[in-house]
Order: C-alpha cells, then sequence, then structure tokens
C-alpha cells in the first residue's frame, strides 16, 4: 500500500469518525438527555467532593443503559462503533449559562465517583472506569482483531485527532487483541485537559501485586506526582467469596415414586396430579461481596506478611446466587415429554403391531347364526361394570400377538388407571340410573376453574381433563407412545362398551357439547348425549309396554277399544314385543318400525282423508303428544283450548360439524333456487315442530302454530265490528304472507305425527357411530394435539398453586403473562409448534424459579426462625435474591442474614477439610456462641472462609500532572485478581494547557 492511498484511507476513517461522533453529540443536544443538559450544574462544583454525586447513588445499576452502532471502515477493514449512554432526565436548567469555561468533562468527574462502584450489571467499562457514557471502535467481524502495535498507534492517533475537530468530551475507546481479552484503549479530551486510558491483563500475577501494599506502589509510580507529600489516596476493595458446597443440605424435591402410586399408597387420585419441582438444586452458587468502600491509604494494612481486611469486619455485606443452567423440572418435562408426541407421524395399530379392534376369529369366521341372533327371544344379561370388565378384547388380541410382558401396560396400571378414569366401575349397584359429575362442578365464578374457556381445553373436574393427565403421566413412566396409544385404545372400547349398554360417561357435563372446550371433549359430550337419548328412548318404551301389560292382565281390552283404531294397531304391533329385550333392538329397526307405523297410524287417523276433508275432519282425530295447556290461548277456529306439544329437542353439534353445515350451506350460492334449498334445509326442526302441534291441537291452523312459535308474527289490533262493539282481529305479519313462503310451505306438508312417531331430528345412533369411528382412527399424534391445552391448562394450575404457597410477586406476573399468551395460541385450530414451545418453555422456568425459591428458604433457614420479624426478613432477602441481580446484607455479618451466610461457609470449609472431623465437630451454633465476642470471631474468621476467588480494589486521588503547577486532575486505577486473570485498568489524567 502506498503512502498515497494510505493516507487517503486513513483521512476518509477520519471524517467518518468525526461524522458519528457529531451526529452523537447533536442528538444529546436534541434530546437534553446527556452530559451537556444532564450535569452542567455539575461541573461549577469541586471535582473531588463526593457530596456531587449523591443524587445519582446507584445508577448505573438501576438506570436503563441504551447503544447505538453504525460502522466505518478504514481501507478493507471494518469497524463497528457504538455508541454507550445512561439514559437519564434532564436536571435543573437554571446553571447552564453559569457554567465554567474550565470545567473538566463529565468522564473525568465519574472517575472520582465512590457511588457506583462495583456495579453487579454493568459494561465492563463501566466497572472499570466508572463512566456513564463512552464509544467504543471495535473490528465488525468477531474473527478480526487488531493485533499489531502499529495499527493501534494508528487508530489511537485518529481518535485523538477527531475529538480534537469535534470537541466532543465523552471518552473513545478502541478495542486491541483477541475479543475474549476486552483490552481497550482510550482517549477523553476536554478545555486544557486530557485523560489517558491504559490497560494490562496477564495470565499470572506477580507475587508482589497481589496485595494492597503492591498496587499502591504502581499507581504512585505511574502517576509520578511531583509534589511532596503526595495527596491521600483513596481506596475501595471488594472480596469475593463463592459457595460451592451444598452438601451439608438434603434437596428437598424428591422424585415421584412410581411404585406407591402403582401399589396404591397414595391412592388413585395421584394419576389427577402433576409433579412439580426440580430433580436438582436450582442453586449452583453463593458469591458473597464483601466491601470496604471508603478507605484512605494511612488506614489499613495489607501486604504479603499480614493483612486487616477481615471479611467478618467488611462494612457492606453484598450476596448474588448463581442459578444452575437448564435444571431438570418434573413438570417441564411432563409437559415437554408430551408435546414431543405431536410430532409422531405413526398411527396406534403401526405402534402397537396389530389392530386391536379385529374382531376374534371365531366371530369373523362364523357368521351362520346371524339371523338366530336377531330373533333369539332370550335377552343378554347386561353385569354391571367393573375393572376387570373393562379390560377385555382389546387386551386379549394384544397378547395374542405379543406376550405378556411385552404389554406397554401391565394390568395393574391399567386397572389402577381405569379406575381412577370412570370411578362408577367401583360401585356394587348396576349403572343404570348414574348421571354424570357435570351438577357437581365448582362454582362458575371461580376464575381458576373458568380457565378452560381461555385455553380451550376442559374443566378440570372432566373426563378429558383426566385422560390428558393420565397420557401425560403413561408417556413419562410407563412405555412412552406405545403406553399413550394402549391406554387409548382401552379407552375407544370403552366408551363403545357403554354406548351398546347405555352407560352414561362419567365426568362430562350435561347438556349439548359445549363449543368453549376442545373438541375431544366435544366430541364425549356428543356420546353422552346420544346415550341419553338412547336411555330415554328406550325407557319410554319400556314404560308404554309396562302400562298394556297391567292393561290386559285386568282384561280391559274393551277400554282400549274405545280408544280408537289408531291405538289398536299400535297395540296389536307392541303385543308380540312384550317377551323381547328392548336393550336387543338395534336403532336401525327401531327406526324403520317408527316410520312404517306413522303410514298406517296416518292411514288409520283419516291422515289421508284429511287431506280432502280439511280442518274439519281433521279436528275429529284424537289429540297426542300434549305437553300442557298453553294459558288461555284458545284456537281461532275451534275455540279448543290450545296445547304446547312435545316436541323433539334440535340435534346437538360439535364445532367439526358446524363448520361442515356452514361449507355445504355457503357451497348452495346464493342463487334463487340455492336460497330456498338452504331454508329447507334449515327448517327440519321447523316442520318437526308443526306436526307435534298438528298432533296435539287436532283442528289447528297456521295462525294458532305462528301465535304460539312465533308471537311477534301475529299482529292484533283493536276494531270496531258491525255491533259497535270493540275487538281483537289479528293477522299473520307481513314476512308471513310473502308468497313460497317457507312457513306456509312446511305447514302445508306437516301431517298431524307426535314427536315420538317422527323421524329423529338427531339420529343418535349414527352420531354415536360417527364419534367412535372418530375416535378409533386417532393416531397417538392427534391425541396430543387435542389433549396438549388440558395439560397446558392443568401445568398453569400447578404453577398457580405451587405459587401461592411462595408468594413471589415477580411469579404472580409471569403467570398473567402465560395466561394471556396461552389463550391467544390455544384459541385457534393448530396453532403453531414454536409457539406452542414458547409457552413450555415460560412454564418451565416459572417452575424453575419456585423450585430456586425454595431452595434458598431451605438453605436460609425461614421456616426456623422463631422471631415473625426475622421471618419476614428473611423471605423478603430471599425474594430479592430471586428477583436482583444482587442484594445487599442488612447488617452485613453482624446481622441475622449475614451470619446464616458466615455459617454456610463454615460448614462447606470444614466439609473441605475433612468429612471424617467436621462429622465429630461440634454444631456450628455452639461453636459461634462460644466465640461470640467481636475480638475472638475476628481471630478465628480466618479460616471460616475460603480464599478471595476475586479480589478488586479501586485506587482514586487528585494531583497535579504533569507539573506541580499544572491543573489538579482525577487519576483512578481499578484492579481485578481471579485465580486465572490479573488486569490493572489506569485512567491518567494531565493538564494539557499548563505542562
Amino acid at each position: 500500500m502506498t503512502g498515497n492511498s494510505l493516507e487517503t484511507h486513513w483521512e476518509s476513517h477520519l471524517k467518518s469518525l468525526d461524522i458519528f461522533l457529531q451526529k452523537s453529540q447533536s442528538e444529546k443536544a436534541i434530546k437534553c438527555s446527556f452530559f451537556q443538559e444532564a450535569f452542567l450544574t455539575l461541573s461549577a462544583v469541586n471535582v473531588s467532593s463526593c457530596k456531587l454525586f449523591d443524587t445519582y447513588f446507584g445508577i448505573f445499576t438501576s438506570g436503563i443503559w441504551e447503544e447505538k452502532s453504525d460502522e466505518i471502515s478504514f481501507a478493507d477493514f471494518k469497524f463497528s462503533i457504538t455508541h454507550h449512554f445512561l439514559v437519564q432526565e434532564s436536571s435543573d436548567k437554571e446553571g447552564k449559562e453559569e457554567v465554567l469555561e474550565d470545567a473538566i468533562p463529565q468522564s473525568m468527574q465519574d472517575l472520582l465517583c465512590m457511588n457506583n462502584d462495583f456495579p453487579p450489571r454493568a459494561h465492563c467499562l463501566v466497572r472499570w472506569y466508572g463512566l456513564r457514557e463512552f464509544v467504543v471502535i471495535a473490528p465488525a467481524a468477531n474473527n478480526d482483531a487488531v493485533l499489531s502495535e502499529s495499527k493501534c498507534n494508528l487508530l489511537l492517533s485518529s481518535v485523538s485527532i477527531a475529538l480534537g475537530n469535534t470537541g466532543c468530551q465523552v471518552p473513545l475507546f478502541v478495542q486491541i487483541h483477541h475479543r475474549w481479552r476486552r483490552m481497550y484503549v482510550g482517549e477523553c479530551q476536554g478545555p486544557g485537559v486530557r485523560t489517558d486510558f491504559e490497560m494490562v491483563h496477564l495470565r499470572k500475577v506477580p507475587n508482589q501485586y497481589t496485595h494492597l501494599s503492591g498496587l499502591l506502589d504502581i499507581f504512585k509510580s505511574k502517576i509520578g506526582c511531583p509534589l511532596t507529600p503526595l495527596p491521600p489516596v483513596s481506596i475501595a476493595i471488594r472480596f469475593t467469596y463463592v459457595l460451592q458446597d451444598w452438601l451439608q443440605y438434603f434437596w428437598p424435591q424428591q422424585p415421584p415414586d412410581i411404585d406407591a402410586i402403582v401399589g396404591g399408597e397414595v391412592g388413585g387420585l395421584e394419576f389427577g396430579k402433576l409433579p412439580f419441582g426440580a430433580c436438582e438444586d436450582p442453586i449452583s452458587e453463593l458469591h458473597l461481596a464483601t466491601t470496604w468502600p471508603h478507605l484512605t491509604e494511612g488506614i489499613i494494612v495489607d501486604n504479603d506478611v499480614y493483612s486487616d481486611l477481615d471479611p467478618i469486619q467488611a462494612p457492606h455485606w453484598s450476596v448474588r446466587v448463581r442459578k444452575a443452567d437448564n435444571p431438570q423440572c418434573l413438570l417441564g418435562d411432563f409437559v415437554t415429554e408430551f408435546f414431543k408426541i405431536c410430532r409422531r407421524k405413526e398411527s396406534t395399530d403401526e405402534i402397537l403391531g396389530r389392530s386391536t379392534f379385529e374382531e376374534e376369529g371365531r366371530e369373523t369366521v362364523d357368521i351362520t347364526h346371524a339371523l338366530s341372533k336377531l330373533t333369539e327371544p332370550a335377552p343378554v344379561p347386561i353385569h354391571k361394570l367393573s375393572v376387570t370388565n373393562m379390560v377385555h378384547s382389546a387386551k386379549k388380541k394384544i397378547r395374542k400377538h405379543r406376550g405378556v410382558e411385552e404389554s406397554p401396560l401391565n394390568n395393574d396400571v391399567l386397572n389402577a388407571i381405569l379406575l381412577f378414569l370412570f370411578p362408577d366401575a367401583a360401585c356394587d349397584k348396576p349403572l343404570d340410573g348414574f348421571t354424570s359429575t357435570g351438577n357437581n362442578n365448582p362454582s362458575i365464578d371461580n376464575e381458576e376453574y373458568n380457565l378452560y374457556n381461555q385455553f380451550k381445553s376442559a374443566p378440570s373436574d372432566s373426563l378429558t381433563y383426566k385422560l390428558a393427565l393420565c397420557l401425560c403421566m403413561i408417556n413419562f413412566y410407563h412405555g412412552g407412545v406405545k403406553g399413550v396409544a394402549h391406554l387409548w385404545q382401552e379407552f375407544v372400547l370403552e366408551m363403545r362398551f357403554r354406548w351398546e349398554n347405555n352407560f352414561l360417561i362419567p365426568g362430562l357435563a350435561n347438556g349439548v357439547p359445549d363449543l368453549r372446550c376442545c373438541l375431544l371433549h366435544q366430541k364425549l359430550q356428543m356420546l353422552n348425549c346420544c346415550i341419553e337419548r338412547k336411555r330415554a328412548r328406550d325407557e319410554g318404551r319400556k314404560s308404554t309396554l309396562s302400562d298394556f301389560a297391567s292393561s290386559t292382565s285386568a282384561g280391559d281390552f274393551g277400554k282400549a277399544g274405545d280408544s280408537g283404531q289408531d291405538h289398536l294397531k299400535e297395540t296389536d304391533k307392541e303385543k308380540g314385543e312384550v317377551g323381547k329385550s328392548w336393550d336387543s333392538w338395534s336403532d336401525s329397526e327401531e327406526e324403520y318400525f317408527e316410520c312404517l307405523s306413522d303410514t298406517e297410524e296416518l292411514k288409520g287417523n283419516g291422515q289421508e282423508s284429511g287431506k280432502k276433508g280439511g280442518a274439519k275432519e281433521l279436528s275429529c282425530l284424537k289429540p297426542e303428544g300434549r305437553l300442557h295447556q298453553h294459558g288461555k290461548l284458545t284456537l281461532l277456529h275451534t275455540g279448543e283450548p290450545l296445547y304446547i306439544p312435545i316436541t323433539q329437542e334440535p340435534a346437538p353439534m360439535t364445532e367439526d360439524l358446524l363448520e361442515e353445515q356452514s361449507e355445504v350451506l355457503a357451497k348452495l350460492g346464493t342463487s334463487a333456487e340455492g336460497a330456498h334449498l338452504r331454508a329447507r334445509m334449515q327448517s327440519a326442526c321447523l316442520l318437526s315442530d308443526m306436526e307435534s302441534f298438528k298432533a296435539a291441537n287436532p283442528g289447528c291452523f297456521l295462525e294458532d302454530f305462528v301465535r304460539w312459535y312465533s308471537p311477534r308474527d301475529y299482529v292484533e289490533e283493536e276494531v270496531v265490528d258491525e255491533k259497535g262493539n270493540v275487538i281483537l282481529k289479528g293477522e299473520l305479519s307481513a314476512r308471513m304472507k310473502i308468497p313460497s313462503n317457507m312457513w306456509v310451505e312446511a305447514w302445508e306438508t306437516a301431517k298431524p305425527v307426535p314427536a315420538r312417531r317422527q323421524r329423529r331430528l338427531f339420529d343418535d345412533t349414527r352420531e354415536a357411530e360417527k364419534v367412535l369411528h372418530y375416535l378409533a382412527v386417532q393416531k397417538p399424534a392427534d391425541l396430543a394435539r387435542h389433549l396438549l391445552p388440558c395439560v397446558i391448562h392443568a401445568a398453569v394450575l400447578k404453577v398457580k398453586e405451587e405459587e401461592t404457597l411462595e408468594n413471589i410477586s415477580s411469579v404472580k406476573k409471569i403467570i398473567k403473562q402465560i395466561i394471556s399468551h396461552s389463550s391467544k395460541v390455544l384459541r385457534f385450530p393448530n396453532p403453531e409448534d414454536k409457539k406452542l414451545e414458547e409457552i413450555i418453555h415460560q412454564i418451565t422456568n416459572v417452575e424453575a424459579t419456585i423450585a430456586r425459591a425454595r431452595s434458598l428458604k431451605a438453605k436460609f433457614g425461614t421456616e426456623k426462625c422463631e422471631q415473625e420479624e426475622q421471618r419476614e426478613d428473611l423471605e423478603r432477602f430471599v425474594s430479592c435474591l430471586l428477583e436482583q441481580p444482587e442484594v445487599s446484607v442488612i447488617g452485613a455479618g453482624r446481622g441475622h442474614a449475614g451470619s446464616i451466610i458466615h455459617k454456610l461457609f463454615v460448614n462447606a470449609q470444614r466439609l473441605t477439610e475433612s468429612s471424617d472431623e467436621a462429622a465429630s465437630m461440634a454444631p456450628v451454633e455452639e461453636e459461634l456462641k462460644r466465640t461470640s465476642s467481636s475480638e475472638e470471631r475476628r481471630q478465628n474468621s480466618g479460616s471460616d472462609f475460603p480464599a478471595p476467588a476475586g479480589r478488586e480494589l479501586i485506587l482514586r486521588t487528585t494531583v497535579p500532572r504533569p507539573a506541580p503547577y499544572s491543573k489538579a486532575l482525577p487519576q483512578r486505577m481499578y484492579s481485578v485478581l481471579t485465580k486465572e486473570d490479573f488486569r490493572l485498568a489506569g485512567a491518567f489524567s494531565a493538564d494539557t494547557s499548563f505542562f
């Protein structure tokens, strides 16, 4: 590279640097948030006064730091330039005009500030030099470094010129050597003053520099002050001790005892609970920082022979804890492992080897007696439910193709789970009258109970919720995905058993499917609706048969004959079926039987003639299916009382069926024909109600039906008749008179058929089979997707329950955020895996935080405190350790928390020296009582603490440099010594006007 090209690149680099500095200063002037306004009044005060910084105590830790970055180049070498600054509100502006011309820069004032020494969380330059604003130039690429001395000097010269050109008083640093060494050199310029920032970094420290006296010698020699005697040097010292050995305390969290769960020692309810806590101690280290913030050179001795720096006597103690990286947490592992099932591709048959829903060979091959089974008169006895009955054909079929020992779930585990899911199986009486547990739900005002509305999961006392928890436990402890597939097939077979034998499913609320819950819960509710309809229908028929049997036994056939031909025909059909179990009839037979009987009965009732004869002949029909009389309303034409009919309930729908229906209706289009067809499809319930109304009110008209069904569509007004009397005259509304009105068409089509003989609006047989098929074809991944909202719901309830015991304010806020985030993610079907992982990660973090709180409380013995005030202080101290980077110990080593920390270190030291000797020694509490005097404790504390893991010292003074008549300026040197690192960071100021 020629000299001209180097000069060109250097000028270009310098120009870029000038522009960045000017831009930074202009932004500061506009925002009034930096030293040009925030510290104008401070410049006129003596820089050696510590009172100058009282208003900024600890602001480096509590304040907000920001940074702005840009890129500059020197030839083809790119640098990143970053402006770091502490955001502050502008101070009083009245002193702006009184600022002295020769005021030193703010960064030089910061060198003497003692109130922000050793900040717990800050940029390394802030810790070393106490700066609140600075600019750093570093190689843009991580693997680039400024290694040669010539390049370093070239950068420093450009820095010096740029600071002079722009008049910028912000320190500017250049990072040299490899990035991991954190080596910086820099400069700060002011009116007639300059500060040079220098640094030394060594792997091994010379022995003479391991104590205070040696470092003072370095500091004084570097200053080279011409005055005699030298001004006093202010000293701040911090020693950091690390406690890693917690062997004297057992970690309180014990893993779940699976044998106890299966063996029944803790009861089946254990299946409904999620585990919680960390399997390892989530607190790995405790760091104790003992600080002497304000010392002078003459009152302290620290050399290679003797030291006055006793940690027990330190005036200030602060503690921080180091948390274990990703501790294993039971709840987080449970949810994570269950979530992994969502990514499996295998079907249940592929996992278990062969379909367990195949019929046994003898059942599939021998079909010669199929017709005899349909006509067999003897009813098949239905035994009561039991755990043994529930573990039926699927278990046998699995064993047929695998050995018993290869089954994913053994009998004990499977029986315990099924009994937990279906507690009615343990009842001693038949379960025909068993009802679901939906009526025993907690109060609807319970916020935690209603959390399922936000998560779209299921109530916490529902079968779906319990199933999710059981599958989660099976996946983690008993066979993984194979165990999940096995339990799911047993569950599906149990659902079919209950459908075929009219046993309600426990743990489901009564009524139609709740669209606020997950789809699987809706499907189970739909199946329960089918069972309820089927039971009600069968019980109604049985009661009819019993009534008929009692009447025939009394010989009261004549009375039955007087009731009409239609009743004779009905009883003739039912007469031959008295000895046959109604449970043996298939639903399809019942349906066709009902349809055929409708035709014959309508003929007997004169429906065919009614079409020709009109309403007068229909009024002669026997009324059927009446519920009760409707107040004072009467039929308009006959004057008979108007009766409310027994009607069919509308068909319940799950959200997938509603979606399918809406798609079908949308595909009909917007044409007139499509609209008409859509209206007919939606009027099935209306037609059924009209037929029931006609059967209950013979001789009625459409106006009568509208008065009951839709009163707003029957308009009444007062009119005067021929005799001058005021009477009410009514007519149908305008929309009812529209040509081709659907109501009119449906009324003309409707026949007087009571609800019990109508074709069912809700075909429970078909819907039940659809649900059972839907359940049977679910893959483990699909099942996990359905139940993951329930698992997350249960996990959130668990962390809320555990947090209540610990009362951690920060955790409460995080739990609210988790609930808000989860409600947004789980509200929609098929949420993204990444978002689900974020929720699980948040739950795991909360679990780890609570485990850390319990670990610290166990170590500090908060529960053992006899005095209430001390216990509250310790709890606040532990809470602060969790939320803050560093916490001050009230009373230092003489306070209650300090004495506990001292005991921890004493125990650790004894265990380190000799575990056998430690076991035979007297308890620490007794020894501390014996050495109660401060002098005795000081003498014995030397062995109570290990060697400091870190020694930090800050030396400060104000001296004239370089000549005796130069301006007195701040000088500072920071030193840190660790096991494998020694660093000196010096800031030395000089007068550039009088030298």
